[in-house]
């Protein structure tokens, strides 16, 4: 199994058969090098969005176009998308599983927001939401973009998860020293990336305090482009 981040809260999760671009926004993304995008979408299999907002779901459209894969999400969002768009979705909500590629994509709870631009501003587009992602004998918690919330203590002990993906930002999500009580209170995690920092100067610039936080936990601080096996 390979996770690249693609900056921000993008990622490339090479797992089982499947390659998914979770949350791709490559145009425009300060941190993104853009001759990279080749390299980063090669082989692409299916896009998982946590939400609507641009930083988020940014090239999500375009490459489910252009590579002629699906948009997989929350059943609002993916369902406008496929009227107004015609492109081909996978829409469920939380609780439900769907399987992509041989990896079991649960959707679970975040405590954000969620909307798309419209001609006369921010339009609804579902519920923000995480997803507990499980494949290669691994179980993966992706945040997305969330406080800590009291969800994280069932969702802890019914997924197992020994992997988080989490924003870590501040600002706009949890901070480093919040995600790092999230993870030491209601998860028994072996491994921790952060995300969703350093793309912009209101952004949390390091990941000190979330190792700090952890001891004993191998927490990682990703570099754009740079491939983690795990």
């Amino acid at each position: 199994m390979q996770l690249t981040w693609l900056g921000h809260a993008g990622f490339r999760l090479e797992i089982e058969v499947a390659v998914i671009l979770i949350d791709p926004w490559l145009t425009g993304n300060p941190v993104f090098p853009s001759d990279r995008r080749d390299e980063a979408i090669r082989g692409a299999t299916h896009i998982l969005l946590t939400h609507g907002h641009g930083d988020h779901t940014g090239d999500a459209l375009a490459l489910a176009k252009e590579l002629k894969i699906p948009l997989v999400g929350i059943f609002d969002l993916i369902g406008h998308w496929e009227k107004t768009e015609k492109i081909e979705g996978i829409g469920f909500n939380k609780g439900g599983t769907v399987d992509l590629g041989g990896a079991k994509v649960t959707m679970v709870n975040a405590s954000h927001s969620s909307s798309i631009s419209g001609p006369d501003g921010p339009v609804y587009a579902g519920h923000e939401s995480g997803y507990m992602i499980a494949g290669e004998g691994h179980v993966i918690y992706v945040s997305g973009d969330t406080d800590i919330m009291a969800d994280m203590e069932w969702m802890g002990d019914l997924h197992k998860p020994d992997i988080g993906i989490l924003c870590a930002g501040g600002h706009f999500t949890m901070d480093m020293a919040g995600a790092g009580y999230a993870a030491k209170r209601y998860f028994d995690f072996k491994t921790v990336i952060p995300c969703h920092y350093r793309t912009f100067p209101a952004l949390e610039q390091s990941a000190e305090a979330l190792v700090a936080a952890l001891p004993g936990v191998d927490v990682i601080e990703p570099q754009v482009m740079e491939a983690i096996r795990l």
